[in-house]
């Protein structure tokens, strides 16, 4: 996956959108002011980090060792850093951008979540 593609990834879901809170060179998507995920998207390797649940969190870690780690300058109960370099599968790198999406969308107040149209 390109960065480009992880971009727009990023922004294809509903009400996400892209800011730079901590500098230039950070990509912060979010949704309703809610981070789910943080790159640079200038890096080699690319890498992302993504919100999990914590048991999802520790099996990915296990699973693809090297690959996802657990989240760089994060809570590492919530969050793993995922190397997008393509040596773990594209659609992998996809569910788990779209769950850390619907894990903040699920913290939403209810109000919010309907908004959105998501369960």
């Amino acid at each position: 996956m390109s960065p480009e593609e992880l971009r727009d990834l990023c922004l294809s879901f509903n009400a996400a959108v892209e800011d730079f809170p901590f500098n230039p060179e950070t990509s912060v998507f979010k949704v309703l002011g809610k981070m789910f995920a943080l790159t640079n998207l200038e890096a080699r390797p690319l890498t992302v980090n993504l919100k999990c649940e914590p048991e999802d969190a520790v099996r990915l870690r296990a699973e693809y060792a090297g690959l996802i780690s657990p989240g760089y300058h994060m809570n590492k109960r919530h969050w793993n850093t995922v190397t997008v370099d393509g040596e773990l599968p594209e659609r992998l790198v996809r569910e788990l951008v779209e769950d850390s999406y619907d894990l903040v969308v699920a913290g939403l107040p209810r109000a919010e979540r309907l908004r959105l149209d998501r369960p």
